[in-house]
């Protein structure tokens, strides 16, 4: 009798406490002299987001606009403070000058308790802190340089040229659409399969390949274990640590580290050297991928491209080498940035070609001159670096439809923010930060009629008129993104193709305006983007 007694008040009592737990930073912002969100315990401030009411991207431009005269405001993301920061200003002091305040990302799954575990996403570059990430930073930066870049171009240009034969070759056969996400999943996968894990894929030929497959697994987040996952570790990070859950499916991390390391083996036994990332990873296993300088570049460079810096970077290389798992987990995140986030940023692309035909026909003129500038021979590295209204119209879908709808750093010692209104706080140790890139990206005094797809907004004339910091697709500061030289190639090479053999045509499917996936999911369109491709000749 006394054990069912105390059943009930050993969970009213875990109850109370669990309630204490998700509700003890609910009043954190009212000391401080700016405006928050409402609370709401377990939702904090993201109710509409966790429960599929808004799209993350959506999400980002609504709570930016609700405060447009404060340059900080607070929220809740489940149950941790939150500091959006909305001012330019103070977006660089935090990012570049106070780097040091701010070295890391929220450790939202999980952080590299053990270099030798298959527990993966801990060991990506994107994942590690303070030190850590300092060295690997370091280690990795040689390997994303221009001069890098142009070893890998042909195969990209290879894939590029695959996927407009596979479509001239269906074309012929039929007069269907096209869904642009699977087309361009599907580029994006096998040029990471060259690039990144030295495999020859086709994923139009063979649609079901285990490459495809176990990526598509990898970056599926809207499974319900991977967002049981992602929630658990915003809410009990501690104990997800002490599990050692990880966030990526623990079978198709062993698929790929099964690729990596019989890459890596049977190139040591038999001297293979191919210009791929796997080589250059390999490179910096053995300490051998050392930073040259390079040559400046800015002038033809994309204009979305992070710059590397050196502030907050060793100013050596990592004194100890790669272990194997690190060395995977960098394939890995290199993979998942590369894999769906471009395919995202290459069908919203698409997207706009397909709805502004003027643009459309302007770049396909840019793309006739530079073949005839080429006289017969395969684009180069540097004729599509050249190419400025192609570079315009990718940065202006950037702006439009950023890979991210925030980023964020977390706050590692107390930091005083002094306004000049006289307004003065203490963002505290442990505190999150929001960089809302979405909210920025779209606000009228940065970018004018912000809804509009203008690639004028990145010419040579206007583009001097963009205040720094307020156009960061990749990210701002030395945690930019490594890999956006790779991505910018990767987007040119196949738009380059696609128009210079199809137009893109509307059809009936093609919906106008775009509804985007809502959730904690990535910038994606809720019923595809659906697209005709019709031979030029």
């Amino acid at each position: 009798m006394g054990l069912l007694l105390l059943s009930p008040l050993l969970l009213l009592l875990l109850l109370g406490l669990f309630y204490a737990y998700v509700t003890r930073n609910n009043r954190y912002f009212e000391g401080k002299p700016i405006p928050c969100l409402p609370f709401e315990p377990l939702f904090g401030s993201t109710r509409h987001l966790l429960l599929r009411k808004v799209a993350s991207h959506d999400f980002m431009r609504s709570i930016y606009d609700r405060f447009k005269e404060v340059k900080v405001f607070g929220m809740f993301d489940l149950i941790n403070p939150v500091f959006v920061v909305r001012d330019p200003e103070l977006i660089k002091q935090i990012t570049v000058k106070d780097f040091d305040h701010f070295v890391n990302h929220r450790p939202i799954f999980g952080s590299n308790l053990d270099r030798d575990s298959i527990a993966l996403f801990g060991k990506t570059l994107f994942a590690l802190s303070d030190q850590q990430w300092r060295d690997m930073r370091a280690t990795l930066s040689p390997a994303f340089t221009g001069s890098k870049m142009r070893l890998m171009f042909d195969q990209i240009v290879q894939c590029s040229a695959g996927v407009v034969e596979y479509y001239r070759e269906k074309v012929n056969q039929s007069d269907e659409e096209h869904e642009m996400k699977d087309v361009f999943s599907r580029y994006t996968a096998d040029v990471i399969a060259s690039c990144a894990f030295g495999l020859q894929v086709d994923s139009y030929r063979e649609p079901t390949n285990a490459f495809y497959i176990n990526g598509k697994r990898m970056i599926d987040f809207t499974r319900i274990q991977t967002l049981l996952k992602a929630i658990s570790y915003r809410v009990f990070p501690w104990l997800m640590e002490k599990l050692e859950i990880d966030l990526f499916d623990r079978e198709a991390s062993l698929f790929f580290a099964k690729i990596v390391l019989e890459t890596e083996k049977t190139r040591e036994t038999s001297g293979i050297v191919r210009p791929d990332m796997i080589h250059l990873l390999m490179q910096a296993k053995k300490g051998l991928l050392k930073r040259q300088k390079e040559r400046d570049e800015s002038h033809v460079e994309g204009f979305a491209t992070a710059q590397e810096s050196e502030v907050g970077m060793s100013s050596a290389q990592a004194n100890e080498p790669l272990t194997q798992m690190e060395l995977v987990a960098q394939c890995l995140i290199f993979f998942l940035a590369g894999f769906d986030t471009v395919a995202n940023c290459l069908t919203f692309l698409a997207y706009e070609l397909t709805i502004n035909r003027d643009v459309q026909d302007q770049l396909y003129e840019e793309i006739c001159a530079t073949e005839d500038a080429l006289q017969g021979k395969p684009i180069s590295y540097e004729a599509l670096q050249h190419m400025k209204y192609m570079d315009m119209v990718v940065s202006e879908s950037l702006r439009k439809w950023s890979p991210a709808p925030s980023t964020d750093r977390i706050c590692t010692r107390d930091y005083v923010v002094r306004l000049e209104n006289g307004v003065e706080f203490t963002i505290d140790k442990g505190a999150i930060v929001f960089l809302p890139i979405a909210g920025i990206h779209y606000d009228p005094q940065y970018f004018p009629n912000p809804e509009k797809f203008d690639p004028e907004r990145f010419s040579e004339r206007n583009r001097e008129k963009i205040i720094p910091g307020t156009y960061v697709p990749f990210g701002i500061g030395p945690r930019n993104c490594i890999g956006s030289r790779f991505a910018l190639m990767e987007v040119k090479a196949i738009v380059y193709q696609l128009l210079k053999e199809f137009s893109f045509e509307q059809t009936s499917r093609t919906e106008v305006p775009i509804r985007l996936q809502k959730g904690f999911v990535a910038l994606n369109s809720e019923n595809g983007v659906h697209v005709k491709f019709t031979p030029r000749n």
